[in-house]
């Protein structure tokens, strides 16, 4: 019998030990099962900017935390070696209560809490959640933000802060890495009406660079919200795509359109 995953868009109907798109959930006993729980591959006390979110706290360092999987298929995907591959790939596993605790213990070194990141997190929603739920100091996403609008309005109020990828302004370039724009931008509104929302989008070249799509990408976040801080990142050629780097000069041209709409534009990777 079929179960279906209700927690993206992708919404896989599973067969009994059949794993979905995003290889970190399946069907385990007819139940969806979050498959990689606590098994972390990435661990480092990084600055808050690395994140980047550069209007929270700035100056501070929190304990980033990745696992393995996503409900993406980028072929320019920075950290496609955890992103990529299922459980296979080398992890440790931590429990919710051994990472607050070590969150903790790093608050003389000015850690503020804990960041899920590297990998999609969204998709260890359960092991996000129980963290969440104990941990007393800052809890932040790093997300590509799909997910359906019930468990994200579940997640929420356990949120300080997010960096949302809003890897373009076109449904076609969302369709062809298996995401959905509508659904992001929904994310966007909803999670900025709970908790700090930074958003970051990498400029790859002859794909989302065109000043045409960067001015109405803009102009929809500022109607948004003007505070929203937007990062215009480099692109360098990763995983399946080859070609040259994003220009720096680019980067600053549509750095100075953003700047039309929202307050706070950044730089990224320059």
């Amino acid at each position: 019998m079929k179960i279906s995953c209700q927690l993206c868009l992708h919404n896989c109907a599973l067969e009994e030990n059949q794993t979905g798109l995003c290889l970190a959930r399946g069907n385990v006993n007819n139940e969806i099962v979050c498959l990689n729980y606590g098994r972390v591959t990435s661990l480092a006390l990084d600055p808050i900017e690395k994140k980047p979110l550069y209007r929270f706290f700035p100056g501070m360092k929190i304990l980033s935390v990745g696992s393995f999987g996503c409900n993406m298929k980028c072929g320019f995907c920075q950290n496609y070696g955890i992103s990529m591959v299922g459980s296979d790939c080398e992890h440790v596993y931590i429990s919710p209560e051994e990472l607050v605790q070590k969150s903790d213990e790093l608050v003389s070194q000015k850690n503020i809490g804990i960041a899920f990141t590297y990998n999609e997190p969204l998709i260890g929603y359960e092991y996000v959640v129980d963290v969440a739920r104990i941990n007393k100091l800052k809890t932040v996403l790093v997300t590509n933000g799909l997910i359906n609008e019930k468990p994200l309005m579940e997640l929420l109020p356990y949120i300080d802060a997010m960096n949302i990828d809003l890897k373009c302004f076109s449904s076609g370039f969302y369709e062809k890495l298996k995401g959905d724009f509508e659904m992001v931008k929904r994310t966007i509104e909803l999670s900025v009406q709970q908790c700090h929302v930074e958003v970051t989008t990498l400029i790859i070249p002859g794909e989302n660079d065109s000043v045409e799509e960067i001015t109405q990408l803009c102009k929809w976040l500022g109607s948004v919200n003007k505070d929203i801080p937007l990062h215009l990142s480099r692109f360098f050629p990763r995983y399946r795509y080859s070609g040259g780097s994003t220009e720096v000069s680019k980067i600053y041209e549509l750095c100075n359109i953003a700047k039309e709409f929202l307050n706070y534009v950044y730089a990224g990777n320059v």
